[in-house]
């Protein structure tokens, strides 16, 4: 049986997830479900179960504080009643959805200062979020997706955090759990598939959180320590998407991770262009880069700037080899806009462009 705090700040817990979908609110039921059987003084101060039958199954048995209805403007009963949290004084409060602005008051009031308002009390909040919704994040998340998030976070406050529980899951298993009606009702999934919710666009989100837990990690190790972590090591990617003389830039690749003395990623973009002959290709490039004792990545993507990006961010890439665009006339500046669009999405990251031979690359691999 835990024992009430008297005094002192309560303890900050962060469920953070890439997406809507991964599995935050869920865990953290779970999570909580074992608490209480243990004889923790746990109350469920606010639910957004988003009408995902698992979630409100697993919210059954826990004491649900009553909602309150935040003014006109507002869903009746929608915001946690913290008055009377504080009246009830549990040892630990689950606040799902940290980033949420309520719909009244100029500015609106946030549910992030419910929180600091239930710590400053000395109760312990456990709580939800998306990485998309750091406010320091929010020009970044803007370049990758092309999404304007209005909700943020203050950073300091999840950096600050007690702990940070990561709830993880992969692009193609939550767009699986999207496709089954798992996430959103219905009419909502081919609008989710096809809009936020690409390969693309989670695998860049996915590589934010796991760069964010890494900043936290850094900064704290540093703070106990008075050290800081090793700088990063180089690491090649070379992007290729099945076109003739890819494998010159392949082996180019190679002699670029050799002379920095870095790892080599070779990522495989079928695209589904190019027919069998672009198949064929690409797996004449997955034995090269076996060859060259590279990590063979592949994705099945129609974008291959975005998947390189993508891919990129989640490798923490510090160097990206491509062919070069070919750029005949004014059309051609077209095929500079992919070019474009990767630099964008990649600042820091040093682009090597390898010219290409006119005539395809005939060569065996590991010739």
């Amino acid at each position: 049986m835990d024992t009430p705090r008297t005094s002192g700040r309560g303890h900050l817990v962060v469920y953070l997830g890439a997406a809507a979908g991964v599995g935050k609110t869920y865990a953290m039921l779970g999570e909580a479900r074992l608490a209480a059987g243990e004889g923790v003084d746990l109350v469920v101060g606010y639910l957004e179960p988003h009408g995902r039958r698992a979630t409100e199954d697993r919210a059954r048995g826990l004491e649900r504080a009553p909602v309150m209805s935040p003014g006109p403007g507002g869903r009746a009963g929608t915001e946690p009643d913290v008055p009377w949290i504080l009246g009830r004084r549990p040892s630990v409060v689950l606040i799902d959805e940290l980033a949420h602005a309520y719909a009244t008051g100029e500015p609106p009031r946030r549910r992030h200062q419910d929180v600091r308002e239930l710590l400053d009390h000395g109760i312990d909040v456990w709580t939800t979020l998306n990485v998309q919704h750091l406010e320091g994040l929010g020009p970044r998340v803007r370049r990758l997706t092309g999404v304007e998030v209005r909700e943020t976070v203050p950073d300091h406050l999840v950096h600050a955090a007690d702990e940070i529980r990561l709830v993880d899951l992969a692009p193609d298993a939550l767009r699986e759990r999207i496709a089954r009606g798992l996430v959103y009702p219905g009419d909502r999934i081919p609008q989710a598939l096809d809009g936020f919710f690409t390969v693309a666009n989670l695998t860049a989100l996915r590589a934010l959180v796991l760069h964010e837990l890494a900043e936290v990690a850094a900064a704290r190790f540093a703070a106990v320590t008075g050290e800081h972590l090793p700088t990063q090591a180089q690491r090649v990617l070379a992007a290729l998407d099945g076109r003739p003389g890819d494998a010159a830039v392949l082996r180019e690749a190679g002699r670029v991770g050799r002379r920095v003395g870095g790892d080599l990623l070779v990522l495989l973009v079928d695209t589904g262009g190019g027919g069998p002959a672009a198949r064929r290709r690409l797996e004449d490039l997955a034995a090269l880069a076996e060859t060259l004792g590279a990590t063979v990545l592949r994705r099945r993507e129609d974008d291959a700037a975005a998947a390189t990006a993508g891919e990129a961010v989640v490798q923490a890439a510090t160097r990206i080899v491509l062919p070069r665009p070919r750029v005949e006339g004014m059309g051609g500046l077209l095929a500079l806009r992919p070019l474009a669009r990767l630099l964008r999405a990649v600042p820091g990251v040093t682009v090597e462009l390898v010219e290409v031979r006119e005539a395809p690359d005939t060569r065996p691999p590991g010739g």
